[in-house]
Order: C-alpha cells, then structure tokens, then sequence
C-alpha cells in the first residue's frame, strides 16, 4: 500500500506542504508549466532550491499580480475588513469555480477553503458570507491550496499520516491586533488533531496548512513501519535553530 507521510515537527503552510510534495513528484518542471497553463487570476508559481540548516529542499515561489507573497510581520492569512480589496466567500466559490482542473480536485480545493472560511466565521461569530478575505492573501491560499489538492492527486497515496503538529508559540500580527499563537482559526480547524507548542516564539502552522492537514490526514502518529521510496523536503522562509521544512516521505506499508 502507498503511504504519506507528513512530518510537521516545524509546522505547516501552504507553500511548505506544495514544495515538499513538489519534491516527490516524478516531473516537478512539468507540473510548474502546467500549474501555471491554469490561469489562476494573477498568480504565477516558480520554484527555488533553499537550505535550512544544511538541508536542500524546495521553496515554491508565488507572485500575485507580480509581487512575491509576503511572509513578513503582519499575516495576510488572518487580514479581514482593514480597507484593502477583499473577497467573500461567494467570490472565492466564483474562482474556484473556474480553475481548469478535474472537478473532484476543484471538490478538494471548495473543501479545504471551506474549512479555513468556517473556522473564521466561529471566530469572528459572522455568517460565512460575511467574512471578507484579503484579496492578495485570498489568491495566494488558493493558489497553494490548488497546488497542493492537485500534487495530491497525482501521487496518488492510499493512505495519508501526518506527524502530531507543531504550532509554534507567542502571539502573531494582523489586521485586528496581536493574535496568540495558534491564531484562533487555526486553533479552530485543528480541533481534534494533536498539536503542541515549544520554545520557538513564531506562528508555525497557518490556517491553510492547518485546513490542508484536516482534509487529507485522516490520522495524525508517529511515523509507522514503512519502506521510504521518496523523500521531499518543503522549505519555509523564515529560519530558525530548527530545519524549518515540511517533511514528506512516500513509500510501501
């Protein structure tokens, strides 16, 4: 039986989980082209090798409307209702919608949203409809949410673990304020998973890696008795004394 494997010792994020199952792909080149033939309004994916404390892996590189996603103090992925453009998610379900990809894999993409807009509709106690998303951070989630959904489908593993996850600690910039770590919607959508904290004073598992783990890893453990086939390795952007990576072993169980 293929097996998943998802080591989240330093968390997870969107574009970490893409690059470390970019890396177990059989023709990353190609599936970057064909990403990018989606036309996906605005975005464009790239890929660049990164080492994170001696480790080479993978960092996937997007740009929405031209500029790199940003990964800097204040988060995109918790910016709603501040005055810039905004989505809701009727808008979002519009996008989504006319993606060119396989319908099951646009199911995958609505699902993984829709856990991430359910959690901030908990949070902020708001209809789903009446949570607005930052337009730059709404393309970017999507974009690695698509990426992610479509890598998934063609591995094409029998069955998905992933590691008890780690959060980080501390407290995380955005629009509303200063949040605690794990922010609120991605405390929300990891209800039921085994999480813990540490020493490291960062967000390190977002709401869409949090919503990308809900949907796919029907069990969190330690790693079970496996035959490794392939190893990728998912490079985040910031460092830390820790390999901040997403690690992803594909083999038989």
């Amino acid at each position: 039986m293929k097996m998943l494997y998802l080591e989240c010792n330093m968390g997870a994020s969107g574009d970490m989980l893409m690059s470390a199952l970019l890396e177990l792909h059989s023709d990353p080149k190609d599936f970057l082209q064909r990403f990018n033939e989606l036309e996906i309004p605005g975005i464009s994916l790239q890929t660049r090798p990164a080492i994170k404390c001696g480790i080479t892996g993978t960092q996937v590189v997007i740009t929405v409307n031209g500029k790199e996603e940003e990964h800097g103090e204040i988060s995109r992925e918790h910016n709603h209702n501040n005055g810039h453009c905004h989505n809701n998610m009727t808008e979002v379900e519009h996008i989504i919608s006319h993606i060119k990809i396989p319908d099951h894999v646009k199911e995958n993409v609505l699902a993984v949203y829709s856990l991430i807009a359910e959690a901030e509709s908990y949070v902020h106690g708001k209809p789903v409809n009446q949570i607005h998303f930052h337009e730059v951070g709404t393309m970017d989630a999507i974009a690695d949410i698509t990426g992610v959904c479509l890598l998934m489908e063609e591995l094409n593993p029998e069955q998905v673990l992933a590691s008890p996850v780690h959060v980080g600690s501390g407290h995380v910039h955005c629009a509303h304020g200063i949040l605690p770590v794990p922010a609120p919607a991605t405390a929300h959508i990891l209800k039921d998973v085994p999480i813990y904290g540490g020493t490291i004073n960062a967000e390190l598992c977002t709401p869409t890696g949090a919503g990308l783990l809900k949907h796919f890893c029907p069990g969190f453990s330690s790693m079970p008795v496996m035959r490794v086939q392939k190893i990728g390795y998912g490079m985040g952007k910031r460092d830390f004394e820790i390999a901040n990576c997403v690690r992803a072993l594909f083999g038989e169980i």
